[in-house]
């Protein structure tokens, strides 16, 4: 019997090594689902509960094992359905390859029943690489060139097949004629390093600096002895930006930790100070809490060239993979004998998380937030893996949850969208089964899409040999985060009819679903709902009732956001008692925590 095209596409992805692909059926590209059953002993198909979730899945993989995502979507409203998740893998620089489905090639630009123009739609998202098939002889290069153009740029790119090339009989080597082209299998990323004259430029800054700053991202993941060796050569102190908030521990006394709206006050401070700034595979966005230019000389460590000089006028640019760099870099560095500068923010960090403590330990109706996230800290199993949704969680997740080595961590940090948690959560599971997940999620985003995530959940957990899985969802009835932004940057009231959302059972939905669920509603009980969750023989969900009223205050207070607050006061926010309260709490715990010291 003859093998179709999408025998032979499966075939492909197998040869490349991909063994788990993510998505949801319909007609329009069953062709392809009727060959992953097929080959379904070699290859997983993992059947999300929605497209979206299905991109997420994608990149949640390709984050957490450094392999290709594979999605796949019908035609049509499938495949516009998967474009949030492919933009998130997009922005965070993560290789996906997306395939869908199209009508057959019969019926195109007849306006035809779900005919979507989706070379157009996908132009964008997968610009690096994103191609239709009209003859099954094409099969061979497009899925070779999909998955080295994603791996190589870091990027996504897609695959679209209309269902009548699906079931057409396969070709496996096209015919040596003018036209056809011959790929191949097989990618290897090159080591890039900077040239020796680079090098010994980017030593001289760094050697001359007697106040250094390193702000390191998602591209140091793979770099965190590098960073660490350099840091207490040149008695650097260390911020992270969200996607890198694994690549350094916490427990390091000059690591600041996070940077920006999200981050740490000895991370303000030390960039509004120092001298000279070395940049180590960020792209975080955010200038105005980098250092003033003029401020400092600069040199920054990237793989990617287009994100060099992008942030902050640098003098030196390095081209090159953080790891390499930085073992080139570090025998022309010259130890720092002055160490009062590291001492200093050490100073800091001692102090800041003396604040941390203390503000997650202000009472709250019926709970404070920041309490759950520092009561996981000291509990976190060794290798954990931890998600995070954008909103207030991330807030949070950034400032009190203290990473140690060997754990993995990661948010939609561009994109900054919702809903990712839970997916990003479920692939991290499925490839990691051995590993303990906890996925940090608000209500909003459950809501949204998380609670079908809990039943994909559902769906799969008893295959793994460790089933701890546990999502913690900041349960507030209020989209938090936008409400204390219309507040603050805005200078309005909280806007009910766009913040409230509707009460939900959380915990009870779990136990519906065959999964564990907790409610938690008094703080004294926290500990012992995380020391239960983690215990559990399978996946958890720990329903928290939280203050939405907790502020997340920033680092650094500027008149306007001063003012925004105020105005909001004054034109009658509709929780302003529990509003105003909060905050003044927030802020004599900064107080008393430094009057102890």
């Amino acid at each position: 019997m003859a093998i179709t095209t999408s025998d032979y596409l499966v075939q492909r992805l197998m040869d490349w090594g991909v063994r788990r692909v993510y998505g949801y059926p319909g007609d329009g590209i069953n062709g392809v689902m009727g060959a992953l059953n097929r080959a379904q002993e070699k290859i997983r198909f993992y059947q999300a509960r929605h497209e979206e979730e299905a991109a997420f899945m994608a990149c949640g993989h390709a984050k957490f094992t450094g392999e290709v995502g594979i999605c796949i979507a019908t035609s049509g409203p499938g495949a516009i359905h998967l474009l949030n998740g492919l933009y998130d893998a997009k922005m965070d620089h993560q290789p996906v390859v997306a395939i869908v489905g199209q009508q057959a090639t019969t019926s195109l630009g007849a306006d035809y029943q779900q005919e979507v123009d989706l070379i157009s739609l996908f132009k964008d998202v997968a610009h690096h690489f994103v191609q239709m098939a009209t003859n099954p002889a094409q099969i061979r290069h497009l899925v070779d060139r999909a998955v080295r153009i994603a791996l190589a740029e870091r990027t996504v790119t897609c695959i679209i097949l209309p269902n009548d090339v699906q079931e057409l009989e396969a070709v496996e080597s096209p015919p040596r004629k003018h036209g056809a082209t011959f790929t191949g299998i097989g990618f290897s990323r090159p080591e890039v390093v900077p040239k020796k004259d680079d090098l010994r430029k980017a030593a001289d800054v760094l050697n001359a600096g007697r106040k250094i700053a390193i702000l390191v991202g998602a591209g140091a993941l793979h770099a965190t002895e590098e960073v660490v060796e350099t840091a207490e050569k040149v008695g650097a102190g260390v911020a992270k930006a969200l996607l890198g908030k694994a690549a350094l521990p916490d427990d390091l006394p000059y690591v600041t930790g996070s940077i920006g709206l999200l981050g740490t006050k000895p991370s303000y401070e030390l960039m509004m100070n120092c001298d000279t700034f070395l940049m180590i595979g960020s792209g975080f966005p955010y200038s105005e809490f980098l250092p003033r230019e003029g401020q400092a000389r600069g040199v920054q460590i990237d793989i990617d060239p287009r994100m060099l000089s992008l942030r902050y006028p640098m003098e030196v640019n390095l081209q090159g993979d953080t790891a390499l760099t930085l073992r080139a870099l570090l025998p022309l560095l010259e130890k720092k004998t002055d160490r009062s500068w590291q001492d200093g923010v050490e100073a800091n960090v001692r102090e800041w998380w003396q604040v941390m403590e203390a503000r997650a330990n202000v009472s709250a109706t019926p709970i404070n937030p920041q309490r759950l996230f520092w009561e996981l800290s000291s509990r976190l199993p060794d290798h954990a893996i931890i998600t995070c949704d954008s909103g207030s969680a991330a807030n949070w997740y950034a400032r009190d949850l203290k990473i140690r080595r060997g754990m993995m961590a990661s948010l939609s940090g561009t994109l900054s969208t919702m809903c990712p948690g839970i997916p990003y959560a479920l692939a991290a599971k499925i490839n990691n089964p051995e590993r303990v997940v906890i996925s940090l999620v608000g209500d909003g985003a459950v809501q949204m899409l998380g609670l079908n995530g809990l039943i994909t959940i559902a769906k799969y957990w008893r295959e793994w040999c460790d089933p701890r899985l546990v999502i913690m969802v900041l349960n507030n009835e209020d989209l938090n985060q936008v409400t204390w932004e219309q507040r603050v940057m805005n200078g309005d009231p909280k806007f009910m009819g766009s913040q409230d959302i509707p009460a939900f059972p959380y915990a009870r939905y779990a136990q519906m679903l065959g999964l564990e669920g907790i409610e938690l509603r008094h703080p004294n009980e926290i500990g012992a709902a995380w020391d239960a969750a983690l215990k559990a023989g399978k996946p958890v969900v720990i329903d928290a009732h939280c203050d939405p009223e907790v502020p997340p205050l920033p680092p650094h207070i500027t008149f306007e956001q001063a003012k925004g607050y105020m105005f909001s006061i004054f034109k009658g926010d509709p929780n302003l008692g529990g509003m105003v309260k909060q905050s003044a709490k927030q802020m004599m715990a900064n107080m008393l925590s430094r009057s102890e010291k």
